[in-house]
């Protein structure tokens, strides 16, 4: 696995993102908040995380769900995932919404999300009439169904 250096700023008191193991694809990220958010039903809480990364070009952070939050507590984020650009240098934040039928509560330093790093290609378009014919064609959406 390469590796690559990201510039970071912490201004929050909870530690860096970090890979819970050796094979973690993503670091977990933690909430920056004052006082604990008492999320409703359906509600939605855009959550300062204290962070400020710098992506090297050809690169983005995608902001995705934890799991066991998402199974424990109903909380998922949305706009999954999440793109941070490489030239973007604004707190990070991720919008969390609470899917469960009960009051659920997030704290100051409660691990929120995780952030997968991945590399980035540019694409060149190119209009056409027509697209190359494939087995598939257009059929999507559960088009193949259950056989």
């Amino acid at each position: 696995m390469q590796e690559i250096t990201v510039n970071i700023i912490n201004k929050s008191a909870n530690p860096l993102p970090s890979y819970a193991t050796a094979g973690s694809s993503g670091m977990d990220i933690r909430a920056n908040i004052d006082k604990e958010v008492i999320l409703q039903p359906l509600e939605r809480f855009l959550t300062p995380t204290g962070i400020f990364i710098e992506l090297p070009e050809g690169y983005e952070a995608q902001i995705r769900p934890r799991s066991g939050m998402a199974l424990k507590q109903g909380i998922t984020c949305l706009n999954s995932p999440g793109t941070v650009d490489s030239d973007y240098r604004g707190e990070l934040k991720v919008i969390l919404i609470n899917l469960s039928n009960q009051v659920q509560v997030i704290n100051n330093g409660d691990r929120i999300a995780q952030m997968v790093i991945a590399k980035t290609e540019k694409a060149e378009l190119f209009l056409v009439q027509q697209l190359n014919e494939t087995v598939r064609g257009d059929g999507g959406f559960g088009h193949t169904g259950v056989k």
